[in-house]
Protein backbone atom coordinates (compact mmCIF):
# COMPACT_ATOMS: atom_id res chain seq x y z
CA UNK A 1 0.00 0.00 0.00
CA UNK A 2 1.28 3.42 -1.00
CA UNK A 3 1.37 6.64 0.74
CA UNK A 4 -0.70 8.07 -1.68
CA UNK A 5 -4.09 5.01 -0.77
CA UNK A 6 -3.39 5.98 2.53
CA UNK A 7 -3.35 9.58 2.47
CA UNK A 8 -6.88 9.38 0.35
CA UNK A 9 -8.64 7.26 2.77
CA UNK A 10 -7.77 8.99 5.57
CA UNK A 11 -8.72 12.20 4.14
CA UNK A 12 -11.89 11.08 3.11
CA UNK A 13 -12.66 9.89 6.95
CA UNK A 14 -11.80 13.57 7.99
CA UNK A 15 -14.31 14.71 4.98
CA UNK A 16 -17.01 12.59 6.79
CA UNK A 17 -16.31 13.32 10.24
CA UNK A 18 -16.32 16.82 9.26
CA UNK A 19 -19.57 17.04 7.54
CA UNK A 20 -20.87 15.28 10.60
CA UNK A 21 -19.59 17.65 13.24
CA UNK A 22 -20.71 20.24 11.12
CA UNK A 23 -24.28 19.25 10.94
CA UNK A 24 -24.18 18.87 14.48
CA UNK A 25 -22.57 22.03 15.69
CA UNK A 26 -24.50 24.01 13.36
CA UNK A 27 -27.70 21.84 11.61
CA UNK A 28 -25.90 22.60 8.27
CA UNK A 29 -27.16 19.68 5.99
CA UNK A 30 -25.40 21.15 3.42
CA UNK A 31 -22.04 20.17 5.20
CA UNK A 32 -23.09 16.64 6.14
CA UNK A 33 -23.94 15.45 2.16
CA UNK A 34 -21.01 17.27 1.36
CA UNK A 35 -18.28 15.72 3.91
CA UNK A 36 -20.13 12.19 3.03
CA UNK A 37 -20.24 12.50 -0.48
CA UNK A 38 -16.74 13.53 -0.84
CA UNK A 39 -15.30 11.32 1.86
CA UNK A 40 -17.07 8.33 0.32
CA UNK A 41 -15.54 9.42 -3.36
CA UNK A 42 -11.94 9.23 -1.28
CA UNK A 43 -12.39 6.06 0.41
CA UNK A 44 -13.92 4.40 -3.30
CA UNK A 45 -11.30 5.87 -5.10
CA UNK A 46 -8.64 4.21 -2.56
CA UNK A 47 -10.18 1.01 -2.72
CA UNK A 48 -9.60 1.34 -6.26
CA UNK A 49 -6.35 1.97 -5.90
CA UNK A 50 -5.67 -1.21 -3.51
CA UNK A 51 -7.01 -2.77 -6.94
CA UNK A 52 -4.47 -1.51 -9.19
CA UNK A 53 -7.21 0.63 -10.72
CA UNK A 54 -5.22 4.36 -12.04
CA UNK A 55 -8.26 6.14 -12.42
CA UNK A 56 -8.88 5.38 -8.78
CA UNK A 57 -5.55 8.17 -7.95
CA UNK A 58 -6.97 10.00 -10.71
CA UNK A 59 -10.34 10.06 -8.70
CA UNK A 60 -8.30 10.70 -5.30
CA UNK A 61 -6.43 13.96 -7.01
CA UNK A 62 -9.69 15.74 -8.28
CA UNK A 63 -11.92 15.22 -4.97
CA UNK A 64 -9.01 16.21 -3.13
CA UNK A 65 -8.53 19.47 -5.44
CA UNK A 66 -11.91 20.64 -4.93
CA UNK A 67 -12.22 20.42 -1.47
CA UNK A 68 -8.97 22.59 -1.59
CA UNK A 69 -10.16 24.94 -3.55
CA UNK A 70 -13.63 25.07 -1.73
CA UNK A 71 -11.90 25.68 1.78
CA UNK A 72 -9.74 28.31 0.66
CA UNK A 73 -12.78 30.08 -0.24
CA UNK A 74 -14.10 29.43 2.80
CA UNK A 75 -11.05 30.03 4.75
CA UNK A 76 -10.57 33.78 2.94
CA UNK A 77 -14.31 34.61 3.60
CA UNK A 78 -14.41 33.29 7.64
CA UNK A 79 -10.85 33.55 8.26
CA UNK A 80 -11.36 31.12 10.69
CA UNK A 81 -8.61 28.53 10.89
CA UNK A 82 -10.96 25.92 11.86
CA UNK A 83 -12.26 24.09 10.19
CA UNK A 84 -11.43 25.42 6.70
CA UNK A 85 -7.64 26.35 7.64
CA UNK A 86 -6.99 23.02 9.41
CA UNK A 87 -8.83 21.38 5.74
CA UNK A 88 -6.68 22.85 3.62
CA UNK A 89 -3.37 22.37 5.41
CA UNK A 90 -4.32 18.61 5.24
CA UNK A 91 -6.04 18.89 2.16
CA UNK A 92 -2.60 20.33 0.65
CA UNK A 93 -0.48 17.77 2.49
CA UNK A 94 -2.62 14.99 1.07
CA UNK A 95 -2.83 16.49 -2.25
CA UNK A 96 0.83 16.39 -2.29
CA UNK A 97 1.92 13.23 -1.42
CA UNK A 98 -1.41 11.90 -3.83
CA UNK A 99 0.66 13.69 -6.75
CA UNK A 100 3.86 12.60 -6.44
CA UNK A 101 2.26 8.68 -6.19
CA UNK A 102 0.45 9.38 -9.58
CA UNK A 103 3.67 10.87 -10.87
CA UNK A 104 6.06 8.14 -9.72
CA UNK A 105 4.02 5.47 -11.06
Amino acid sequence: MNLGIVAAFAYGILAIFGGIIGYIQARSRVSLLSGTISGLLLIIAAYFQLQGQTWGSILSVLVTSVLVVFFVFRLAKTRKFMPAGLMTILGMLALAVMVNQLVAN
